[in-house]
């Protein structure tokens, strides 16, 4: 990996001053007179985000970066608009922001571009990291990140079952962990009927693909992806504003390697299951159908209500696969309803879990990450809304109401464990922010990481 952050200690290293209005006339007061003067003319005010570049002898001599009082500090990611702001160099913090691990990191992500498809130079932006934070474990994470983004932007055309198999692989392989996949009518033979139904329109093979690492005796923690590469609606075909970004409907599956990768780096003491049902929802002649019936691999039997709410279909087998080996916990990251971003927009991503413990955990470690999240209810009293007169469950609930609550209680029929935790991460920054480059993002990993290395570290 070509890291952001070096080794402490660059001598040459340009000093960003992080200011606010109660900062700032002490920290004038140390820059060297003409930097004083440039900065005066220059008529620069410490508000939040605002950067000056000052002169040197020999180009950029120091830089100002304005942040938010204390006492009002929301975005400790506000640092990660400097890499737009700034030409390519080494840099050190010559006052640390807010929080120092979180404006490096989000220094490092903001230096993200996908050049898949489109030259360009990789950004030589260098951070010479405060001996305070922790470089490796950065590293990991900015790494890991990485990875989800990638897998994320990357279009359909490009991204099959087949292709996040072999993204899945090569991490199996960086970290020597065991995997193996289960493709096409194999899924049958081995009992995963709602995957196969909902993969076997395209031309590309579902699959569920089963990473296993870490020591057989340690405590059990499992990850489940739903891996649908692109979501056409199936036969309830979404209209064409709706598909565009579908190539996005992977995001829980690259949530979950992001997650995996974090973990197995880091070596904690866990044995790790990532589960990833990895499909393609089209349309063909072998296309499943509204008010067709299976049967799941848990028993339970499924009326199909609306073909476009595929992605709790692939991840009630793999949820019930998960739940057979009995671990600690099983989290599941998912592209799933639109009700979610109705409810909380695309940067919060809402969870659901009747583990009370957990959900305070994860609340506490969203905050200090960085990393958004909110709690929303498994309201029992929507279950009703999942009936159906022919079968255990519908699909989708009725009456257009509480689509993600509907969703998660669907889910739920298919774990037993009290600690199971379900993401419906948007896994997309619609517009650039700061340490987020509009595109793919990895959404609830680096709060579920933290959680996991408190726990198991």
């Amino acid at each position: 990996m070509n890291s952001t952050f070096i080794a402490s200690g660059t001598a040459t290293a340009i000093p960003i001053w992080f200011v606010t209005p109660a900062t700032y006339p002490d920290v004038r007061e140390r820059l060297d007179a003409p930097a004083r003067a440039f900065a005066d003319a220059s008529g620069f005010e410490p508000k939040p985000g605002q950067c000056l570049v000052l002169p040197g002898m020999s180009g950029v001599g120091a830089v100002l970066f304005g942040l938010e009082a204390a006492e009002d500090a929301s975005n400790p990611f506000l640092p990660g608009r400097l890499p737009e702001r700034l030409p390519d160099a080494v840099y050190r913090f010559a006052n640390e922001p807010h929080d120092a691990k979180l404006g490096a990191l989000a220094v490092a992500l903001g230096t993200y571009c996908f050049t898949r498809y489109r030259k360009a130079e990789p950004r030589k932006l260098k951070l010479d990291l405060p001996q305070s934070v922790n470089r490796e474990e950065l590293d990991r994470v900015v790494e890991a990140v990485t990875l989800a983004r990638d897998l994320i932007n990357t279009p359909a055309n490009d991204m099959g079952p087949a292709e996040l198999e072999d993204a899945a692989r090569a991490l199996a392989m960086r970290h020597g962990a065991d995997i193996r996949s289960i493709v096409g009518d194999d899924l049958l033979t081995e009992n995963f009927p709602l995957i196969h139904a909902v993969g076997r329109a395209a031309e590309r093979a579902p699959r569920l693909i089963d990473m296993r690492w870490g020591e057989v005796d340690a405590p059990r923690v499992t990850l489940v992806g739903k891996g649908v590469c692109f979501d056409s609606g199936g036969l309830d075909i979404k209209p064409d504003a709706s598909m565009l970004n579908m190539k996005k409907d992977m995001g829980g599956a690259a949530t979950a390697l992001a997650l995996a990768h974090m973990v197995m780096s880091r070596d904690l003491k866990v044995r790790l299951r990532v589960l990833i049902p990895a499909v393609e929802n089209s349309i063909s002649a072998a296309a499943f159908r509204p008010r067709d019936i299976y049967t799941s691999r848990k028993g339970i039997t499924v009326e199909i209500g609306n073909t476009d709410a595929e992605g709790r279909l692939v991840l009630a087998d793999a949820l019930t696969l998960a739940d057979e080996d009995k671990p600690e916990l099983i989290a599941d990251f998912a592209t799933l309803t639109g009700a979610a971003r109705v409810a909380l927009g695309p940067d919060v991503p809402p969870f659901f879990t009747a583990d009370d413990e957990l959900a305070a955990d994860l609340m506490r470690h969203a905050a200090a990450e960085n990393d958004p999240l909110w709690r929303l209810p498994l309201w029992r009293g929507y279950e009703s809304m999942l009936e159906s007169k022919v079968a255990d469950i519908n699909n989708v609930g009725s009456g257009g109401q509480a689509g993600a609550i509907t969703a998660a209680l669907f889910m739920r029929r298919f774990v037993t464990a009290k600690s199971w935790v379900h993401f419906d991460v948007f896994a997309w920054t619609p517009a650039a922010k700061p340490g987020r480059p509009e595109g793919g993002e990895c959404q609830a990993a680096r709060a579920c990481y933290a959680l996991l290395a408190e726990r198991y570290g």
